[in-house]
């Protein structure tokens, strides 16, 4: 029997990697995540299917600019065995790589942002991870039924996305 889908919110910064990259690249792999926590969600429970809204950080304002899909399940991060990378890790070895990565393909992007404040006057999404004080998680799961909101807040159907 296949596992049920799942949601996820992903965070990158805009002038790092934004929804725009991703339309223009397709798919991409999500890499340089370096906690444990968010390494555990993409090893351990992403599968591909899975839907993801893709989250701006750090811009201004910040939020949900769109959708993206798991469309490879989690392989070893190549970054942090590499001694140039940003995201280099020395105790990572090829045998024993420590961080994984996913790679996630374009969905849509949203007409408007659902921006953090947007997110914040929206009752029904007050338990969502993003929105709780020091939740800071680049990689965080998210409940059906909030996904389903943001993506309406967003400007886009449902059923056009599930």
């Amino acid at each position: 029997m296949a596992a049920a889908r799942r949601y996820w919110l992903m965070k990158s910064e805009p002038d790092v990697f934004s929804i725009d990259d991703l339309k223009r690249q397709r798919r991409t792999s999500w890499d340089g995540v370096r906690n444990y926590q968010a390494r555990n969600f993409m090893r351990d429970d992403m599968r591909v299917g899975d839907l993801v809204l893709f989250y701006h950080s750090n811009a201004k304002p910040p939020g949900v600019a769109g959708i993206a899909r798991v469309c490879k399940e989690a392989y070893p991060d190549h970054t942090a065995l590499d001694p140039n990378s940003p995201y280099h890790d020395p105790r990572a070895t090829k045998d024993e790589p420590i961080w994984m990565m996913v790679d996630v393909a374009y969905v849509a992007r949203f007409p408007e942002q659902v921006t953090l404040d947007d997110l914040r006057r929206e009752q029904s999404l007050k338990d969502m991870l993003v929105l709780r004080k020091g939740t800071r998680l680049s990689v965080q799961p998210v409940e059906r039924r909030h996904f389903e909101r943001v993506v309406k807040l967003g400007g886009l159907q449902v059923k056009d996305i599930i």
